[in-house]
């Protein structure tokens, strides 16, 4: 009975205040991990006036060509075996490049095959060449047939939304000194770097949560960014129960009543993605007022406390878990999560329909 209802027009809006925020920066639209659990084509298509796409592999950005998506599609991962990198080449990807196994990789490619984007590993320690490995790297890459045109420079913030970790600064420091004087294009941004850090829009941003109108920032909400939320996660009530004061609900008993209490049982669970961890401190919306969760969540189901609500909630009723009047991100913090978690981890059973 789960359901996510995507608003397209939402996607559109907050792809807008990326522009604006981006300053002429070209937009590269995160759209990996079905794009943050909101549909990957779908998406796409919504977000039709982005520059391009990025996804993190090969089976991702096939599933875009194949449904006619023809802007640029960037591979963040890159390939990793001479299959991954023929269908690339015969789906027009660009590719991040991170390692020096990718570079003798496309050794083998056809002339001209690839955009490449050379990831620098400016301090996150995931990723990318150390900068003294860097120049090597780009001269190798610069004498490949393979490679299209120049090559591009690449890297990804630690701790951006911690504007004043001295970390990001040298972080920026680092990829500034590393590129200073190159040709070809730069990337840098996401989206806690597109509201925090005007130094690091550089020619291309990548923003991923704010386009799903979410805020990458502690303690922050999409709105307040002037974002507004796409996913609607609904369910509905199947069952209501009257219980006295002192009667415990769910497993373990953890939540007990303190007065004679109206439990709401919606059809959810973690078992479609709610996070079991939000317990008491979580709450949802019914006839538009929060309602408290009563007890554990379980894997099928969660009880709310309906007792304030008058009249009397009926089975049948709809519950909004997240959505326009619960940002997910109070969701995620009562779970102890961040919003990204919570937006992709719906599961395969929750419908997910746009309007």
């Amino acid at each position: 009975m789960a359901s996510a209802t995507i608003d397209t027009s939402a996607l559109k809006h907050n792809l807008g205040i990326v522009r604006t925020r981006a300053q002429g920066s070209r937009v590269m639209a995160v759209v990996k991990a079905n794009a943050y659990g909101h549909g990957l084509v779908p998406v796409a298509r919504a977000l039709a006036q982005a520059d391009a796409f990025a996804v993190a592999r090969v089976e991702e950005g096939l599933a875009l060509r194949n449904a006619g998506i023809e802007q640029p599609i960037v591979l963040l991962e890159g390939v990793f075996d001479a299959d991954q990198r023929e269908a690339a080449a015969a789906s027009r990807f660009d590719l991040v490049v991170h390692g020096a196994a990718q570079i003798e990789l496309l050794r083998g490619a056809a002339p001209a095959s690839f955009k490449v984007w050379l990831k620098l590993d400016s301090g996150m320690n995931r990723l990318g060449f150390d900068p003294a490995d860097f120049p090597a790297a780009r001269a190798a890459l610069g004498a490949l047939a393979a490679v299209r045109g120049p090559v591009h420079s690449f890297t990804h913030l630690a701790g951006a939304d911690e504007p004043r970790d001295a970390a990001t600064a040298g972080q920026l420091a680092c990829f500034e000194a590393a590129t200073r004087g190159l040709p070809g294009e730069r990337s840098i941004a996401n989206s806690a770097a597109l509201l925090n850090l005007p130094s690091a829009l550089a020619d291309w941003v990548r923003p991923g949560l704010l386009l799903y109108g979410a805020s990458p920032m502690p303690g922050a909400v999409g709105a307040d960014h002037g974002l507004r939320p796409a996913m609607t996660l609904r369910s509905q009530v199947i069952a209501v129960k009257a219980i006295r004061p002192g009667a415990r609900v769910g497993y373990g008993g953890a939540w007990v009543a303190s007065r004679p209490t109206m439990l709401a049982i919606a059809a959810i669970g973690y078992g479609d993605g709610y996070p079991r961890s939000a317990g008491a401190a979580g709450s949802v919306l019914l006839r538009g007022r929060r309602a408290p969760l009563a007890g554990r969540v379980s894997m099928d189901m969660l009880a709310i406390d309906a007792t304030d609500l008058e009249p009397a909630v009926r089975v049948g009723e709809p519950v909004v878990l997240w959505g326009p009047g619960l940002p997910v991100e109070e969701v995620a913090a009562a779970a102890g999560v961040i919003p990204y978690e919570l937006l992709c981890g719906i599961s395969q059973r929750v419908a997910v329909e746009g309007r």
